[in-house]
């Protein structure tokens, strides 16, 4: 999921189904047995416009998170 989020989606915001579909899986599967442990690991975060990479999946991928102009994800900062 997290691959699936920063490589394909720029770490979001990209909706619940999008996701899904984006790694094989059910909705119902990455709402109640993925998404719970990626938030709670600091590497999800839920927002209003969909779910998006916390800087620590970038940093768990081993990737650079894209910069804003004030150190956010560019997607981040529209809310």
């Amino acid at each position: 999921v997290l691959s699936a989020l920063c490589g394909r989606f720029a770490g979001g915001p990209v909706g619940l189904s999008t996701l899904a579909v984006a790694v094989g899986e059910e909705v119902e599967t990455v709402e109640t047995m993925i998404e719970p442990y990626l938030v709670r690991e600091g590497f999800l975060l839920r927002t209003p416009r969909g779910r998006a990479a916390a800087p620590a999946a970038w940093t768990h991928l081993g990737l650079a998170p894209p910069e804003g102009p004030e150190g956010v994800a560019p997607m981040l900062g529209r809310f």
